[in-house]
């Protein structure tokens, strides 16, 4: 099924009534792991997001598949092992989205980590990760380290090392696997708020869902349901059952971006600040450089997540402390992001802490919650909720369905047939035609993957109708996005599928009043002033700071 925002509406009245194998409440990171685990398995599948897709954490992560080295100070061998396995599986569903780059970790006397410590972390990182020889961790010296990074601090510097990572949009990520999951059947629908459970002879059987775009309600049924919400977890949990006891601990991560004139790094920097001895990243992005995360204790509210002076100023001094010739400014910051992080709660623990494994929930009434995890880990979650989830249904209903085979599963827009550097270079010289340039076509690719040949097709097509070029491939990108990703607003095009307004600020100023235009011609009564005007306020909200 295509996730179209021109079929969108009657996709939504279609549901009304319907019987599904599985409902997921989120579509997030882990519902969308779900959704295509569950689909793929032959199952029934709806999810159900209250705004748009990747909306919450998915889109305000640190946007790295890693292995979590911080993991190893916390003991959790386990997880590392994991999720540094997941990272080369990832890739290699998603080789456009998922890149590996050079991490590079500067070792201070007097820092947390000194070099034996280092250098015997790391190789217990590669070696529970299986890393492949060519892409192990080495260990460099003073002067390999400022050759590296000129602008690292020299004062108190031993020397460092180079392991890999690997980078990523996560909104991107989970746009794709959704599309996938769209492919082996699953109905995904976004603005589609849950707002009670329906229950038959005293277990969850349904739910009654409001379409925000729509206005309308319907009642939905399913043989199993999912709380796959993140942060909201513990909301949904308390529609069933208030639980005993709360289920999630919440944190406030926040990341800033500035021009890469301003913080001129070659590589991505993974540094321990001297005041609290937290890790951050320092991470460059074609011509922007984000920095982050902060780690705080989160009570606020969950839909209006601020960026605070206090959370900026905790980021600039630990820069301009590692790289002291910078000295960035908060008039620096071209934009920013705040995200939430889903932690198990454990008591007595700093945010730092806290474990970033998931837990799965189920209530006396049957609904299944999951909670807990990080990015790099969700096909595995996922894999375990719908084990689960299948288990049940062998025991229950004598059903039998497929082990999980997402390991194996192309996401949409992966299916090069030849090299990514070579698929660029033909479409650049194809796309010449039209006047798009290389550089655009790299920013397609990275971005949509395969589907760029649909974008390139589609602008083909406006040749005689739109004279000027960079409103014809935008005009393009916009018509493609709101048939294939669901696309119903400026917010939905401009922040999470294409993360715009963090990696492209200064283009998106210049043309975002044209996106907004273009989506009004393509969506029949798109309320342009309203979604402007929303738009807007997040604009300025991303460089203003309370």
């Amino acid at each position: 099924m295509q996730l179209s925002a021109l079929h969108r509406n009657s996709i939504s009245a279609g549901i009304n009534k319907k019987r599904f194998d599985l409902i997921i409440i989120g579509g997030g990171i882990t519902g969308a792991g779900i959704a295509l685990d569950a689909a793929s398995r032959d199952m029934q599948v709806l999810l159900l997001e209250k705004y748009d897709f990747a909306s919450g954490t998915s889109s305000k992560s640190t946007k790295l598949i890693h292995g979590g080295l911080r993991y190893l100070k916390q003991l959790e061998f386990a997880l590392v092992r994991q999720v540094g396995m997941e990272r080369g599986i990832i890739h290699q569903l998603a080789p456009h989205l998922v890149e590996p780059i050079n991490m590079l970790l500067p070792i201070y006397k007097n820092g947390s980590l000194g070099r034996t410590t280092t250098s015997l972390a790391l190789w217990v990182y590669d070696f529970l990760a299986k890393v492949k020889k060519q892409d192990a961790y080495r260990m460099l010296g003073k002067l390999q380290i400022q050759n590296f990074e000129p602008l690292l601090k020299t004062n108190g510097l031993i020397g460092g090392a180079v392991y890999k990572e690997y980078r990523t949009d996560d909104a991107r990520l989970t746009i794709e696997i959704l599309k996938t999951a769209a492919e082996y059947g699953a109905t995904c629908l976004n603005y589609a708020k849950v707002e009670n459970f329906l229950f038959e002879e005293n277990k969850i059987a349904g739910v009654k869902l409001h379409d925000l775009i729509t206005n309308t309600s319907h009642d939905v049924y399913a043989k199993k349901i999912i709380n796959a919400a993140g942060p909201w977890v513990d909301e949904v949990r308390r529609s069933d059952n208030p639980p005993e006891e709360k289920t999630l601990h919440l944190t406030k991560g926040i990341h800033i971006v500035v021009n890469k004139t301003r913080l001129h790094v070659q590589h991505a920097v993974y540094f321990d600040v001297e005041s609290d001895k937290r890790m951050i990243f320092v991470i460059p992005r074609n011509e922007i450089v984000y920095i982050g995360t902060t780690d705080t204790n989160y009570s606020g509210d969950k839909d209006d997540i601020a960026v605070t002076k206090e959370d900026v100023n905790y980021l600039l001094h630990a820069v301009n402390k590692m790289f002291p010739s910078v000295q960035l400014q908060k008039t620096d910051i071209i934009s920013s992001w705040a995200g939430l992080r889903p932690l198990i709660h454990e008591h007595g623990k700093s945010p730092s802490e806290l474990s970033r494994k998931d837990e799965i929930f189920i209530s006396d009434r049957g609904l299944i919650s999951i909670a807990g995890g990080k990015l790099t880990g969700y096909r595995k979650m996922a894999e375990k909720a719908v084990d689960l989830i299948a288990d049940k249904f062998k025991r229950e209903n004598d059903i039998d369905y497929p082990a999980c085979k997402t390991s194996t599963i192309q996401l949409h827009g992966a299916g090069f047939e030849i090299p990514i550097e070579e698929y660029i270079e033909r479409r650049a010289g194809e796309a010449k035609q039209i006047q798009i340039n290389t550089d655009h076509i790299n920013y397609l690719v990275k971005t949509y993957g395969t589907d760029t040949d649909k974008i390139i097709e589609l602008a083909f097509e406006k040749y005689n109708v739109i004279q000027n070029p960079k409103k014809r491939i935008l005009y393009a990108e916009i018509l493609y996005s709101v048939q294939h990703e669901m696309t119903t607003n400026i917010s939905d095009f401009a922040i999470r599928r294409t993360g715009k307004l963090y990696f492209q600020k200064e283009q998106l100023l210049d043309e975002y009043k044209l996106i907004n235009d273009i989506l009004s011609e393509i969506i029949p009564a798109y309320e342009a002033d309203v979604q402007l005007k929303f738009f807007e306020h997040i604009l300025a909200s991303s460089t203003h700071f309370d």
